[in-house]
């Protein structure tokens, strides 16, 4: 009878911490002060201790690494990484984390991170250590899908906005340039995803643009699809 080998497992968690800063989506890095990959950007995160929840691991690692305060922010489980050979140290299964938020603060290194920063998604790629490319492009994703179904885009947009504000965060997320006036269509028939607060905003040039605030609703019913989904 084949002897069957069971696997020694050790628990990580990792963070993918996403915003909007100066008209890019922008992911919360770490540069790695120890070894493996010492030098090099990844995510916050790191081992789960053996009397630690996940959630609160995660929320610690966060602290440690970046000094952000986990506890503010609705931090979400995503996806579990077991790749055998992903991490040099021995068998490492990973919990991601994601969090998509406006207005966060700039990190301060800690712990075994001698750096913390904001950086471009489209900077990081190809750079991070371990899996790391992979766990970022797969929490893209599900944030560009959190703009499809949700209304997760008025956050990122003062408390008065325009439709153009709005498309802005649209573009920047999805990376895609947006045909505005199919955008307006859809989200003014979209209902209780905005309001008009009968004000307008006068630029110096131009026509004066409507402003609206964040609607009731949280969820888009129908959702507004990225162009190449839309069919």
């Amino acid at each position: 009878m084949t002897p069957r080998h069971h696997a020694q497992l050790r628990i990580a968690v990792d963070l993918a911490i996403l915003t909007v800063r100066d008209d890019a989506l922008h992911a919360l890095v770490i540069t790695r002060g120890n070894k493996p990959f010492a030098g090099q950007f990844a995510l916050p995160g790191g081992f789960v201790r053996t009397d630690e929840d996940l959630d609160a691991a995660a929320v610690r690692e966060l602290r440690e690494e970046t000094d952000l305060n986990g506890d503010s922010l609705h931090l979400e489980q995503f996806r579990v990484y077991g790749e055998p050979h992903r991490d040099p140290r021995g068998r490492v299964v990973s919990v991601a984390y994601l969090a998509i938020m406006p207005d966060l603060p700039r990190p301060v290194a800690g712990s075994d991170a001698s750096d913390a920063a904001w950086v471009p998604v489209d900077q990081t790629r190809g750079k991070l250590a371990f899996d790391h490319d992979r766990i970022l492009d797969d929490a893209v994703e599900r944030a560009r899908r959190r703009l499809e179904l949700t209304t997760l885009a008025t956050a990122f947009c003062p408390s008065e906005f325009t439709i153009g504000d709005l498309r802005s965060v649209y573009e920047v997320v999805w990376g895609e340039t947006l045909d505005p006036r199919n955008f307006s269509r859809k989200v003014i028939n979209t209902e209780g995803f905005i309001k008009p607060t009968g004000r307008k905003r006068i630029p110096t040039t131009g026509r004066p643009a409507a402003l609206y605030r964040a609607g009731s609703v949280t969820t888009l019913n129908p959702p507004i699809l990225r162009p190449r989904t839309n069919s």
